[in-house]
């Protein structure tokens, strides 16, 4: 329209316009314009976001989270649980992960929101997510519970306690912002459960890892030039032989040691059949049968040290036990016998082991008394019985030994004459002795 011109208004010469680069201006505006059509808020939630972002009580990233719950909490339940990621809250607020949290430990302090702890489903044994909910501070300073009644401005129930009725909007935001700041109530997650999307446990007793030392009886291969993943790697290839590498190494460790490339021989060692396992069973059992005998030597040695000079009997009161002083040999009297024996030998082992199954106990003196008087009484007995068989015998003894000597001459004859020692022909015997006699 021609009327719109400068020209014809007659304006252009007295008033000009200040000579500027309209280009800035043009981007800026173009600018503003798509990121305000990005997203089309409801005027309350748009009010709630610009409030949060010019808070002056709190800093930078703190306001920049406040906004963002600002954002996505649902205006007309402004104390439900907030249901977003965390990804879609930082991307909002335009931070790290890290300083997400650093900013809602601030919120969490300054009383505007609320974390509660994370919840744990009993059935499957897994964690659930831990949920944001605001305040009731922040809900009015936020504008989403009006100031005056109680109620939030969106016309459905409250679900805040009532403000006080009758202040004016500066008021109540200034006595809200002096409010004392609670103690935080939220506990920091076990650091080795993982939060968000992932409810494992990020360090399970059954995952299959590298450990990071090597076994004990393994370290002595790094003397011999093994690096620690070659001996891990040499595990494998001894599990995939059926082998254990521990016993490999210690059934041909001298060799091992020995050997002029150790890496070469170790690695033949389990290409072989051969079963080094059965190898290193037999020698650990060898080794605790010789721990064994020498224990149990040891413990025979000293009980017998403990009885030097001791007197011992049986349960029956017929032998008499007496252990030498420096218990390096024994006496043994029996009652039937004059003298006691002497035992050098082995005989420690079957003292010992009769003196636990208390077949003998050590001798007290009315003991000792009483094997001296059987003692003495067997050996009346013996003289008598040696006395009595003497007597007998010297009795029959004119008539045994005449028919010794008659019967020790007629062999005699009969060995000279050629002919059989039977009784039948003992008077042929006789006859060919006396004619035998009689030709010489």
């Amino acid at each position: 329209m021609l009327i719109a011109q400068l020209s014809v208004a007659g304006e252009g010469d007295l008033y000009p316009p200040p000579p500027s680069d309209h280009s800035v201006d043009i981007d800026q505006t173009a600018l503003d314009e798509f990121l305000a059509g990005q997203s089309n808020l409801p005027w309350v939630v748009f009010r709630a976001a610009h409030r949060a972002a010019n808070f002056p009580a709190l800093p930078a990233r703190a306001r920049a989270v406040l906004a963002a719950l600002a954002r996505t909490v649902d205006a007309n339940r402004p104390y439900a649980a907030i249901f977003a990621r965390r990804e879609l809250l930082t991307g909002r607020a335009m931070q790290s992960m890290r300083t997400f949290y650093r900013s809602l430990d601030d919120l969490e302090v300054a009383g505007l929101v609320e974390r509660v702890p994370q919840k744990r489903f009993g059935t499957a044994g897994l964690f659930g997510r831990a949920y944001l909910h605001l305040t009731e501070k922040s809900a009015i300073v936020l504008g989403y519970v009006s100031h005056a009644s109680g109620t939030q401005t969106t016309g459905s129930e409250s679900f805040a306690p009532q403000a006080s009725a009758g202040q004016p909007d500066d008021l109540v935001s200034a006595s809200v912002e002096t409010l004392s700041p609670p103690a935080p109530s939220f506990n920091p997650p076990c650091v080795t459960v993982a939060d968000g999307a992932i409810y494992k446990d990020l360090f399970p007793k059954n995952q299959k890892r590298q450990p990071g030392e090597l076994p004990a009886d393994l370290q002595r291969l790094l003397s011999l030039g093994f690096r620690q993943f070659l001996i891990f790697k040499l595990m494998r290839e001894a599990k995939a032989q059926a082998k254990l590498l521990s016993d490999v190494v210690e059934a041909t460790w001298e060799h091992l040691r020995n050997a002029k490339r150790p890496i070469s021989y170790l690695r033949a060692l389990l290409r072989s059949p051969v079963d080094f396992g059965h190898q290193i069973r037999a020698k650990r059992l060898a080794a605790e049968r010789l721990a064994e005998e020498n224990a149990r030597t040891a413990s025979v040695d000293a009980t017998v040290l403990q009885c030097a000079g001791q007197m011992f009997v049986d349960s029956a009161n017929t032998r008499l036990i007496t252990v030498s002083s420096t218990a390096d040999s024994i006496s043994v009297h029996n009652y039937r016998e004059a003298r006691p024996r002497v035992a050098t030998g082995q005989w420690t082992t079957a003292f010992v082991a009769a003196l636990n199954a208390t077949e003998i106990v050590r001798a007290t003196s009315d003991q000792v008394a009483a094997f001296r008087l059987k003692c003495d009484g067997n050996h009346e007995k013996q003289t008598k019985a040696v006395s009595t068989a003497e007597h007998a015998t010297s009795r029959t003894r004119t008539s045994t030994i005449n028919d010794r000597l008659s019967e020790m001459k007629r062999m005699l004859r009969a060995a000279c004459a050629g002919v059989s020692l039977d009784t039948r022909n003992v008077q042929t015997v006789e006859t060919a002795g006396h004619n035998l006699a009689a030709s010489r």
